[in-house]
């Protein structure tokens, strides 16, 4: 019985001290919304990836987005919340709901790049991708 009492207690501590394993390593992610523009338009469909800009000392997991209909939300079902501080967005937009990504399916821009400093909370954000990212 003292066995199986000392056991548990040290289950128990070593539970307490790893954690709970949420995936992120105990990061505090926070979510960001928004809108994407190109040549002034809504852009239909496509991604934003926020990568944390190591250059600037900032580290931590990805966020990412869906874009439709020229809005992003990474509390949507396959989206993910960011760090916050300095990051490097990355955005991609495509006028046709497709995952192959080839000419004829619409590409409008594909890795537009874009340095921005997040807030370490939730945020609203536009990013207007400007007409030289296209084709």
């Amino acid at each position: 019985m003292i066995n199986r009492i000392a056991a548990l207690l040290a289950f128990l501590f070593f539970s307490s001290i790893l954690g709970c394993g949420g995936g992120d390593g105990g990061v505090k992610l926070f979510q960001v919304s928004g809108t994407v523009t190109f040549n002034g338009q809504p852009v239909p469909y496509g991604s934003v990836n926020f990568a944390p800009d190591t250059s600037a000392g900032n580290s931590g997991p990805q966020g990412s987005a869906s874009i439709v209909d020229g809005k992003f939300d990474t509390r949507k079902d396959d989206g993910r919340g960011t760090v916050g501080g300095a990051m490097i967005a990355t955005i991609s937009g495509r006028s046709k709901n497709t995952s192959n990504e080839t000419e004829d399916q619409g590409i409008l821009f594909q890795n537009y790049e874009l340095k921005i400093e997040l807030p370490k909370s939730t945020t609203t954000i536009d990013i207007d991708v400007p007409d030289k990212a296209g084709k």
